[in-house]
């Protein structure tokens, strides 16, 4: 019998201490696990710098980047690649040039291999999405193949979603929820009811 491996949940698992180089507004800083502590974010994995999905995802994410701050959520887009590499391709493209959260550099793999999306055959990350609790817990992720760009609306939605369940722990989001919108309270009462 042929042994395979079936990984566990993330939900809840904490991240594990780094720190990492990044490249934002024409500057290079290091950025660790306590500057995320504290706030929501969302760590945006993907494959590379230079290719032809990400800087579609990444320009839909520089779009909503202020509708992210202003529910108090940072964005992380983490690659392989090094902040050098960042900063080249921020000076190369228009639609990387609209960036202005933070872009991670992973190329010791620490990011991707902690949250579960490394390649080891091609040293690069699955796209792959991660909503981090104030305490620095996974609450939300998504991985998509290579092949499938994200969609940034759909992302903030879920970090509202998230962050309203983490304040009204008595109440749940259905599907298509928006802020604002009827919420659930799980009760025997809306048992078959639904």
């Amino acid at each position: 019998m042929e042994w395979r491996y079936y990984p566990m949940s993330l939900i809840q698992k904490e991240i594990a201490d780094f720190t990492v180089q990044c490249y934002q507004n024409n500057a290079f800083r290091a950025v660790s696990k306590a500057d995320v502590l504290g706030k929501w974010s969302v760590f945006f994995f993907y494959p590379a710098d230079f290719t032809f999905v990400c800087p579609t995802e990444l320009e839909d994410l520089a779009n909503l980047y202020e509708k992210f701050q202003t529910v108090d959520c940072e964005i992380y887009a983490v690659s392989c690649d090094t902040h050098f590499v960042h900063k080249a391709w921020h000076d190369a493209s228009e639609r990387i040039q609209k960036i202005q959260y933070p872009m991670l550099a992973d190329p010791t793999h620490c990011l991707s291999k902690d949250f579960e999306v490394y390649i080891e055959a091609d040293g690069l990350a699955e796209r792959g999405s991660f909503i981090v609790n104030p305490e620095g817990k996974i609450v939300a992720y998504e991985v998509n193949a290579g092949n499938v760009g994200r969609n940034a609306d759909e992302l903030l939605r879920k970090v509202q979603a998230c962050q309203f369940v983490a304040e009204h722990g008595d109440e749940v989001c259905p599907a298509k929820w928006q802020p604002g919108a009827e919420t659930l309270k799980p009760s025997l009462d809306l048992v078959g009811q639904l």
